[in-house]
């Protein structure tokens, strides 16, 4: 019986010692793939002057037209970097598209807005999960910026085109694909067999 004992203990140390292994193999792979996506992706944060009904719904119509905006000028960008320096460039034009839209709604809050490298949880865009981690954004700050935030991803173009259905434009998906491996871009898909849990467990389907 104590032989049975030691034999069963002795499996559950190696089976908890493969699975510790595997986690990290895992957690790896995800912080490769943040690393890898950093650099091939611009994302857009604004964040609202507070959490009041108006003040969200004010958040909303800034983020439509400042994404209107730089779908309709931003068709140049080759990648993330061209797209980051043409935010840089025309600063102050995504500024007045976003006061314009305050203005119309006769609110006299202040707009910022900046290109920073900021820190995101895990976000999901439709189907797709971006790993937590740091990434290049322009980030669009309204009065007192104490609100909750809202993302999207201005390059490759993966801002809502249905956000009540969370459905994003089929065009961003497939210049992502274009930049990543198949293994790297079915860890950040749902509904692959492949899933990323960015924490411990590789669960497969």
């Amino acid at each position: 019986m104590k032989k049975i004992k030691a034999v069963v203990l002795i499996l559950i140390m190696i089976l908890c010692g493969a699975a510790f292994a595997r986690g990290m193999q895992v957690e790896a792979k995800a912080n490769a793939v943040q690393e890898k996506l950093s650099g091939e992706v611009f994302r857009f944060h604004v964040l609202a002057n507070s959490d009041s009904k108006e003040d969200q719904e004010l958040k909303m119509k800034v983020k439509e037209a400042v994404v209107d905006y730089m779908c309709e000028n931003l068709s140049d960008a080759g990648n993330a970097a061209e797209a980051k320096a043409w935010a840089i460039r025309h600063k102050e034009e995504l500024i007045r598209t976003a006061r314009e839209v305050l203005q119309e709604e006769g609110c006299n809050d202040q707009i910022t807005a900046e290109v920073v490298r900021c820190e995101f949880p895990d976000k999901t865009y439709g189907d797709i999960t971006f790993p937590a981690g740091w990434y290049d954004a322009l980030r669009i700050k309204i009065g007192k910026a104490q609100g909750h935030n809202w993302w999207c991803v201005l390059y490759p173009n993966l801002c809502f085109m249905d956000s009540v259905h969370a459905i994003v434009p089929k065009e961003g998906k497939e210049e992502l694909r274009s930049v990543l491996t198949d293994e790297e871009y079915a860890m950040i898909v749902k509904g692959t067999p492949v899933k990323i849990k960015w924490f411990f467990l590789q669960l497969t389907e």
